[in-house]
């Protein structure tokens, strides 16, 4: 076994690998950048080595940094997790030239299927079904778009390199292919450093489903059965299980020897991922799936994996680095039961996704319910610089629907403050009636995109609540006046107290009378409610109308987050005077709607734009979103040029009306 690892990689993934190199006894060695100097994935290891500045390209890309901290530290190899350098070849190359084991499968495998049309002609020569499309290496725009033409629309434009849903993007028809292949190339560029793409068929119902495959060094190749990832948002994975609903055995086995016979072709070892899209719309069947691309490193959804089979896959990826064969042969493999995975990110569900930034001020998490993988505690910042993810919540059942149930019920336990997070939604989407009853597809996130993000209304009594402890009536009074004791307390009679509540830029303001023995009535504009209000350990009971909803509240120098039953309610005191210069701005100005990077500026002052026209192009932690003009309008001033980092509400430009003759 492996002595000493360093793990070149960060948050949840690399306290995850910490934790089974610590259940082997190897001695871990962490790397970090100046964000994550006090990081906890930095806290669990060993030893830990500064690599760089916070930007990725200058810290966690940086193959000479981390091979570098390996050999000053005396590892014997290198983990690369996910994602950074883990299917960088080059980097591979350089760890065994080095002295160093790499934790992941031979260069050659990774350069085999690193480019994702060479990885299809590939597959093709192995006998792999692959969907129809154009794979060739010709760029040319009018080219392109005559393949488009010829396979059919609606077709996926997708980057050659790379993953995670980078430079995809799905095309109806051929009036919008160059824009979106100059969109998907820009990405594309800007994630993996090539700006090729390929073309393919949409499949109209289409599921995502890959087999974990894994191979070793003596020539041994089994499959671990499947997980469906059908469950997507932009192409990026969302909720995560194994096994797939509805697979047929038949279906199953194929899949799996596909998977296999593509590894051995490429003399895969380590653990790797074999992606397929299935045509489910007469339901799952053998001849209906066809490879898609294969990911030469452990997936962000392994622990789905683990759950129904009982294994630690990291701990086989050691042992395989180590010179071991695998511990199992295909027939000693099996599934046990259902799991689910969710991933938590630090994002606004309810304004269109947006990457969120900033200090998690408080942040709980399930207990035993569930598995979490988790790289971050309440205190830590959410930075630009990385990818948002907050945990991976993961539940196992001995069926589809406890595992479910139990999921739901985890999610419900997530409270955290400073950061949004998209808690909410992924509780509403285990609710949703298709994904319920095992009919998950990729587009169904979309389909039910509004009634998953909905803003709901804080109800009376929770508003109440809010008000109650912002107004300090709650706390405790100091024992030493009798009279002070008394909260709610007036000598003649019952008098109103009042508290003006800001939620969503919402004005709410709330009158609440304390009856005594807990009772309290409240009036949230034109509606009176009357509840009974107590306490539980960290938990407020709220009795509405014979019903007791079990509510937690997290509470800040001048704010609250309420929580109950997966939803949450954030309020603030209303300042009055706060919307004005917004309000005065009468939708003249272009705002960052997050920290990024100014990508693109197609804005020149003096020019004349049309409503909904694309002004400008940003970047986040992995997420590239286009910014539009809020009206017509002529660019009066542009105040960001390209390539500039910018905070979330920074000016970017200013419109002025166009003058009446430019109206016709």
């Amino acid at each position: 076994m492996l002595k000493k690892v360093l793990i070149a990689n960060r948050g949840e993934i690399a306290c995850r690998i910490i934790r089974t190199c610590h259940k082997l006894g190897v001695v871990t060695v962490a790397v970090h950048s100046d964000a994550d100097r006090d990081a906890l994935h930095v806290s669990l290891a060993g030893e830990a080595v500064h690599i760089g500045p916070s930007p990725a390209a200058e810290s966690y890309l940086r193959g000479d940094a981390v091979i570098d901290a390996a050999l000053r530290t005396g590892a014997d190899a290198v983990h690369p997790g996910y994602g950074f350098l883990s299917e960088n070849p080059d980097f591979a190359e350089a760890v065994a030239a080095a002295g160093l084991r790499f934790i992941g499968p031979p260069p050659a495998a990774i350069r085999a299927m690193g480019l994702k049309d060479a990885a299809k002609a590939l597959m093709e020569k192995a006998g792999v079904p692959v969907v129809p499309g154009y794979h060739g290496a010709e760029q040319d725009p009018d080219f392109l778009l005559a393949e488009a033409t010829r396979i059919g629309f609606p077709v996926l434009v997708k980057a050659r390199a790379g993953g995670g849903g980078k430079g995809m993007r799905r095309v109806e028809n051929a009036t919008g292919f160059k824009e979106a292949l100059a969109s998907a190339q820009r990405e594309a560029q800007a994630a993996f450093g090539d700006a090729a793409c390929l073309i393919e068929k949409y499949i109209a119902h289409p599921r995502h489903i890959e087999i974990q495959v894994f191979g070793d060094d003596h020539g041994n190749v089994v499959h671990l059965f499947e997980r469906d990832c059908s469950l997507q948002r932009r192409h990026q994975k969302v909720v995560e299980e194994a096994p797939a609903p509805g697979m047929p055995e038949e279906m199953r086995r194929d899949m799996g020897e596909a998977a296999v016979k593509a590894a051995e072709a490429i003399g895969y070892s380590g653990a790797g991922t074999i992606e397929f899209i299935a045509d489910a719309s007469e339901g799952l069947k053998p001849d209906r799936f066809w490879f898609m691309e294969m990911n030469t490193r452990l997936q962000v959804e392994h622990p789905v994996t683990e759950a129904v089979t009982g294994i630690d896959l990291v701990e086989w990826q050691l042992r395989v680095a180590s010179g071991e064969p695998l511990p199992k042969r295909q027939d000693e493999l099996s599934i046990d039961g259902w799991a689910f995975e969710a991933r938590l990110y630090a994002e606004d569900a309810e304004r269109g996704f947006l990457p969120a930034t900033g200090t998690l001020t408080h942040l709980a998490l399930p207990g035993t319910s569930a598995r979490v993988d988790s790289g971050v505690r309440s205190g830590d910042c959410i930075s630009p610089f990385y990818d948002p993810m907050i945990a991976k919540i993961v539940t196992h059942g001995p069926d589809r629907a406890a595992a479910l149930s139990r999921l739901s019920e985890a999610l419900a336990e997530v409270r955290a403050t400073g950061v949004a997070t998209n808690a909410t939604f992924l509780r509403r989407l285990t609710d949703q009636s298709d994904f319920v009853e095992g009919r998950p597809d990729t587009g169904l996130i979309e389909r039910h995109l509004a009634e998953l993000t909905m803003v709901h209304a804080a109800p009376s009594e929770i508003a109440t609540l809010a008000a109650l402890l912002l107004s300090g009536a709650l706390e405790p009074q100091a024992a030493t006046d009798p009279w002070a004791s008394l909260s709610g307390f007036r000598l003649w009679s019952e008098a109103p107290d009042f508290v003006d509540l800001e939620h969503r830029g919402q004005h709410l303001p709330v009158s609440f009378t304390a009856r005594g023995g807990g009772v309290c009535r409240a009036a949230l504009g034109d509606k009176a409610t009357e509840f009974r209000l107590s306490r539980s350990g960290d938990a407020y009971l709220l009795e509405v109308d014979g019903r007791r909803h079990r509510t937690h509240a997290v509470r800040g120098e001048r704010d609250v987050t309420i929580f109950r039953e997966g939803e949450s309610w954030h309020f603030g005191v209303f300042d009055p005077l706060a919307g004005d210069e917004e309000a005065a701005g009468g939708g003249d100005r272009l705002v960052a709607p997050m920290p990024g990077l100014v990508k693109l500026l197609r804005a020149a002052p003096g020019a004349a734009v049309a409503k909904g026209e694309m002004l400008a192009v940003m970047e986040a932690m992995k997420m590239e979103l286009t910014l539009s003009a809020p009206r017509d309008g002529k660019i009066a001033d542009v105040l960001v040029s390209e390539g500039e980092q910018v905070l979330e509400g920074a000016v970017l430009l200013l419109l002025e009306p166009l003058p009446e003759a430019e109206h016709g």
